[in-house]
């Protein structure tokens, strides 16, 4: 019987991706980028139907529409834009899915793991934290897709958030693209990084199949609390207009949320 999953792309932690301008529509350099985003994505989609399966993709980066469809395998999904959802790169995601697959992640506001090291909006937030911990955009993808009962099986990207990603969900299956020093970026080669996708993807989805239980997410905190150090002090007194936003000091702002969903969207309305 056919199972879906559900592929969340994102672009700057795809292969070579290096400066703002190639995540950016218009900007020198996308048109290389958001083709190799969707090499990559592609991979992941061929492993996940030559597994008896098919794949649902969620554009997760900027406009959502950097993906293109007719380079992407046959009986692809693909959802484009934005539904105004408190999911936002998780968006469609829903308890039918078997699993999560994460493309092109990178690490996250606060660290050091990258050039276009980044939470949500790296103009507005200097880091946030979850429960005393940097919180990636992995970190909230996860916990919303464990929310549904959903586990998390594999992402790709940058070297930081692989280590990230492995230190929040053990079961999962990281594949470093690339490495990041200051405003460098050491790449392996796009085909190369399309193939190894696609085959640590195939691994995956052949163990979690032969053993789902192993790949159970893990159990969700009973609270979330939320700290964002917001780039001006202007941000955070704003963010006090939402009900149970407290100021911590003139950037940082804290909220407890009791689910994943809550913190999405009490995060996405900190940030205006």
């Amino acid at each position: 019987m056919e199972k879906t999953f559900f592929i969340s792309a994102d672009i700057e932690g795809i292969t070579d991706v290096t400066f703002w301008s190639e995540t950016e529509e218009g900007q020198e350099g996308y048109e290389a980028a958001r083709a190799q985003m969707t090499r990559e994505v592609a991979a992941a989609c061929e492993a996940v139907l030559e597994s008896g399966n098919l794949p649902v993709v969620r554009d997760g980066h900027g406009n959502a529409r950097n993906i293109s469809h007719l380079d992407l395998p046959e009986k692809t999904v693909l959802m484009r834009g934005w539904a105004c959802h408190p999911g936002s790169m998780m968006a469609g995601l829903s308890a039918a899915h078997s699993g999560v697959l994460y493309i092109g992640y990178h690490a996250p506001a606060g660290s050091d793991g990258s050039p276009l090291a980044h939470t949500v909006d790296h103009e507005k937030v200097k880091w946030a934290k979850v429960n005393g911990r940097l919180m990636s955009e992995f970190t909230m993808n996860s916990l919303y897709a464990a929310a549904l009962g959903v586990p998390s099986l594999f992402i790709s990207g940058d070297e930081t958030i692989c280590r990230l990603a492995a230190e929040e969900v053990p079961q999962i299956a990281a594949l470093p693209v690339k490495t990041c020093r200051g405003n460098s970026t050491r790449n392996l080669h796009p085909l190369e990084a399309a193939r190894k996708i696609k085959e640590a993807v195939a691994r995956q989805i052949a163990a979690f199949q032969e053993n789902p239980a192993a790949y159970a997410p893990p159990a969700l905190p009973e609270q979330l609390t939320l700290e964002v150090c917001l780039s001006t002090h202007q941000g955070a007194r704003s963010a006090l207009r939402l009900p149970g936003v407290t100021q911590l000091d003139p950037y940082t702002v804290r909220y407890v949320a009791s689910t994943p969903k809550e913190l999405n969207i009490a995060f996405e309305l900190i940030l205006g």
